[in-house]
């Protein structure tokens, strides 16, 4: 379902009973043209560009247990481009953008709140390390204010400024970096690609590959049974080793 101001509207006249499932909770079929191994963000954001951006939606997302039960929900839920070295400030940037739309691209509430980021300093040298950062980031288009202490205790008076282990004297301000709640992207990319064929598969464990006669990967063994692919992408985070030792 797509919502809307209109959906929400009729859900509250009818009392909240006409709400569909966010996603198809889907059977494995026999065969697809990519499987992704992870219910993750990393799996579900896979499937969602592979069907949106270029067409490929006969697409099996595999999830042991349920979508987002990994890695996916549990991290600090930062979101941010406030990096310094040339190979990363590029990369967070388009991610920070991406961010910056994905309640849109999605159609969903993935509760992206802007309300900025602080790394405190605590010394002279600190200060120096992010003044460059800062800098850095400023001349690729990035956002970043250095603050003195002056301006951190007018931004968050509840610190402690007074008997601190390591006094704070400053900080570098991202405005536009800010939290996600995981929980919501992983369903927001789980609604999305759902939305565009994608069968999002849970409960379904991968316990090995299977190969043709020339040692090609063909499919999957799975506790629900084997699945083909013509294509097998892994995203299952601190699983990767293992799951690619079945592999060979």
């Amino acid at each position: 379902m797509k919502y809307s101001i209109f959906s929400l509207a009729r859900a509250a006249f009818s009392g909240h009973k006409t709400w569909q499932r966010t996603w198809r909770d889907a059977s494995p079929k026999g065969h697809y043209d990519v499987v992704i191994i992870g219910g993750g963000g990393h799996g579900l954001a896979t499937a969602w560009f592979l069907a949106g951006e270029y067409g490929i939606r006969n697409v099996a997302v595999l999830e042991k247990g349920w979508i987002g039960s990994g890695n996916a929900g549990r991290n600090t839920t930062i979101i941010r481009s406030n990096y310094g070295l040339p190979g990363n400030t590029g990369f967070y940037e388009l991610s920070m953008k991406l961010w910056e739309r994905m309640e849109q691209d999605l159609n969903y509430n993935t509760m992206v709140s802007q309300r900025g980021v602080i790394n405190l300093y605590h010394s002279d040298a600190q200060r120096d390390a992010y003044a460059r950062r800062g800098n850095t980031m400023r001349i690729n288009g990035i956002d970043a204010e250095l603050l003195d202490l002056a301006a951190v205790k007018k931004m968050m008076p509840f610190l402690n400024f007074d008997n601190a282990r390591f006094p704070v004297q400053g900080g570098l301000l991202q405005r536009r970096g800010g939290t996600a709640r995981h929980d919501a992207v992983v369903w927001g990319y789980a609604h999305a690609a759902s939305a565009l064929g994608v069968d999002i598969i849970q409960n379904c464990e991968v316990t090995g590959f299977s190969r043709d006669a020339n040692g090609k990967v063909t499919g999957v063994e799975t506790s629900r049974g084997k699945i083909g692919a013509g294509k097998v992408a892994m995203a299952v985070a601190g699983s990767s080793s293992r799951v690619a030792a079945m592999a060979g």
